[in-house]
């Protein structure tokens, strides 16, 4: 569990971990509206070489070239479809698990784990400072360094 006082720390905090990404590895992030879910996925990309990312609200995915390729999904709008499973399905997020570092906003592993090895992050900002939690999902990030 990290607390994360500003906007600067959650960027770094990505940074921190986009420096331990390797190709396959998918990164499930949750929490409300504006807890730093993509601010995290900008400080993974500056780690891997990428400075343009934004969120994917209204396209659902981007894939971004750098030392390691990211696709980054938002899922916020699949999550009230009827059938949020076969919406994501239809992403097919699969072609590119293997070469690029997968992040996932508004993720459910039920619904997006693409590897049975993953690293799941939740963000509480429900004070001042958030609360930002992992759960390392298999073998893979055993060894997280923050």
């Amino acid at each position: 569990m990290h607390h994360v006082e500003s906007a600067e720390a959650m960027f770094e905090l990505g940074r921190k971990i986009g420096s331990q990404c390797r190709p396959g590895d998918q990164i499930l992030l949750t929490g409300p509206l504006g807890a730093g879910k993509t601010l995290l996925a900008q400080g993974i990309g500056a780690a891997l070489g990428i400075d343009e990312i934004t969120s994917p609200t209204f396209v659902i995915a981007r894939k971004h070239d750098g030392q390691i390729p990211i696709v980054h999904v938002d899922l916020y709008r699949l999550l009230d479809s009827f059938n949020p499973l076969a919406a994501i399905e239809d992403l097919d997020l699969e072609m590119e698990a293997d070469k690029s570092v997968t992040i996932i906003e508004w993720a459910s592993p039920e619904y997006s784990a693409l590897q049975a090895d993953r690293l799941e992050i939740s963000i509480d900002r429900s004070n001042e400072v958030r609360v930002v939690r992992f759960n390392p999902v298999g073998a893979r990030w055993d060894s997280l360094k923050l």
